[in-house]
């Protein structure tokens, strides 16, 4: 099943996700504070969804903000989300391997669990080359990804509201993910772990520069609320990774 055709189906189930305490407590805080201040720039937000990031930033400031996401049925939820509380976000469905020209270049770029969905290396590259066209010089390209290095065998994320377990297959980019989120009814989607050096070659052959890895951390809101114990699994094998590079 394609990327389009999964989240078709999860439509607004989507917006659930930022309630487990992965997201809210580690992943969410982690990434805002990694883009950092926004006002007064515009933001590509490219893998979309239902607008989460996009609303988000509009909020903090960005002069524009557009969102691209391949699933017609995300971007009608961004949508209508946008309609009931007007912020100026725009949403339009694209893919990002075959990104369509966008007249003005942007000063900020977002890619939330984008390039794992890439089949093979070349679409990889292609992608990072169509985000690299759509920045301004000098513009940044920040990605959240899973982690590269997650084990496994090794302590789950389930506690926190995720299950990622191997399918056995295996894409040119990495091994094929099943990731869970266990919400009150389960939605379950499939995409590649791709190997660091995909990451980073893809994105340099593209003419991005300064890669620096920046792992998540976990909030204060989130050590209040459960306690550092809690968090032992999330700090012994980190599901997912962060990733800043320029243009």
């Amino acid at each position: 099943m394609s990327a389009q055709q999964q989240y078709d189906e999860i439509g607004e189930a989507y917006e659930g996700f930022k309630a487990l305490p992965l997201e809210q407590y580690a992943v969410v805080p982690s990434f805002l504070a990694l883009v950092g201040d926004v006002r007064g720039k515009s933001v590509l937000d490219l893998a979309s969804g239902t607008g989460f990031y996009s609303r988000e930033f509009k909020r903090r400031g960005a002069t524009e903000v557009l969102g691209i996401d391949v699933s017609g049925e995300m971007v009608s939820v961004a949508q209508q989300l946008e309609e009931r509380d007007p912020l100026g976000a725009r949403y339009e469905v694209g893919d990002v391997a075959e990104l369509r020209p966008i007249a003005q270049r942007f000063d900020v770029g977002l890619a939330v669990q984008l390039l794992n969905y890439a089949q093979d290396i070349a679409t990889t590259e292609r992608m990072c080359r169509n985000v690299h066209r759509s920045l301004k010089p000098g513009g940044e390209f920040f990605l959240l990804n899973q982690s590269p290095d997650f084990r496994f065998d090794g302590p789950t994320p389930e506690k926190y509201g995720f299950l990622s377990v191997l399918t056995g297959e295996e894409a040119e980019t990495g091994p094929q993910v099943r990731t869970t989120a266990l919400l009150d009814q389960p939605v379950s989607f499939v995409a590649n772990r791709p190997r660091r050096e995909v990451y980073e070659k893809s994105l340099q052959a593209a003419g991005f520069s300064e890669l620096t890895w920046v792992p998540l951390t976990v909030s204060e809101a989130g050590l209040r609320a459960f306690g550092a114990d809690f968090w032992a699994d999330f700090h012994a094998n980190p599901p997912l990774e962060m990733l800043r590079c320029r243009a």
